[in-house]
């Protein structure tokens, strides 16, 4: 149900250090998805299983919504929604399969189209994408001709949604792991491409963590980093005292020409930055796939320039940069 065997023996193949990982990581799996430590996993493993046996016919990895289709009946896509709604809430997307549209919080095909034109193509590439969710991204970076895309999440909730995915588009080059960057060997520096997305203001520390992401790559591999930002100049950065947008573990928003300054200090070569977007209750919304708040509850209900705690309103950029 949660198999990895097929991905493990993709990945034994691509490239000597991944080999060696490759034998570590059945320990790290289970340590990551351990009941023992999860108490939600079994009811999200029954929702795994209430899943209808189905074919595909077709697979959609290069379109907004990431799916499989093929004719069924109505009840077994009675069956299909009810099996996919056990895993609410479902956050990035969106997904389609065999007509059940998941609505998902966040259309991450908007950040997709944001940055797909200015990285490096990843057709053949080996790719790795750090706190990827249900794996949205890493569909679309398969579809884009990845030869091997290895997401990483510790959310099992998320690593189960991947697998709800992966048994209709049958992707064994394409995987979630449940764990952390903090979990892959040092020093790896095996990957092509490394997207970091949505999580650099996560960490108490952004340096270790940029430097942690250079040491995924091959020299001369290259970063996709996705961050909220703030306007201001060289060494503007805002550190919340409290909540931001209602997030509690947010730590540092710098401006563009600050982590500009930061991927140099690291040893990133040519960071250039290739977007700047501000967030908006159309990309980021509730929707009955994910029903909690969401970005229109966190924005000043007077002003929705500026959060409920009065900080700027959330703005992202994308930054490209390559590995020394």
């Amino acid at each position: 149900m949660m198999d990895y065997r097929d991905f493990l023996a993709t990945l034994s193949q691509q490239h000597p250090k991944l080999a060696d990982w490759a034998l570590q990581l059945p320990e790290q799996i289970a340590s990551g998805l351990s009941e023992s430590r999860y108490g939600d996993l079994p009811r999200w493993k029954a929702a795994l299983a209430a899943l209808p046996a189905l074919s595909p016919t077709s697979v959609q990895l290069d379109a907004s919504r990431v799916g499989a289709g093929g004719e069924i009946s109505d009840e077994q896509r009675g069956a299909l929604e009810q099996a996919l709604k056990g895993l609410h809430p479902w956050r990035k997307g969106p997904f389609e399969l065999y007509g059940v549209h998941i609505d998902t919080e966040w259309r991450s095909d908007w950040k997709w189209d944001r940055l797909k034109d200015a990285i490096a193509p990843l057709q053949g590439r080996s790719v790795l994408d750090v706190g990827c969710g249900s794996g949205y991204h890493c569909w679309r970076m398969r579809g884009a001709g990845a030869a091997l895309v290895v997401g990483i999440d510790p959310t099992p909730l998320f690593v189960t949604q991947y697998f709800a995915l992966q048994k209709y588009l049958n992707e064994p080059s394409v995987a979630v792991l449940p764990m952390g960057i903090e979990h892959l060997p040092e020093r790896l520096q095996a990957f092509d491409t490394t997207f970091s997305m949505g999580i650099l203001y996560h960490r108490r520390s952004p340096f270790d963590h940029l430097l942690a992401l250079r040491d995924t790559l091959r020299s001369g591999g290259q970063l996709v980093l996705e961050t909220l930002v703030i306007d201001g100049e060289l060494g503007d950065a805002l550190v919340p005292e409290g909540r931001y947008s209602k997030m509690g573990n947010v730590w540092f928003i710098p401006s563009t020409a600050t982590l500009e300054s930061w991927l140099k200090k690291v040893g990133f070569k040519n960071p250039r930055l290739v977007d700047v977007s501000q967030t908006s209750c159309d990309e980021q919304r509730s929707t009955q796939w994910m029903q909690f708040h969401s970005l229109a509850e966190f924005l000043d209900p007077n002003d929705a320039s500026k959060t409920i705690e009065g900080h700027p309103a959330p703005k992202r950029a994308t930054f490209i940069a390559e590995a020394p």
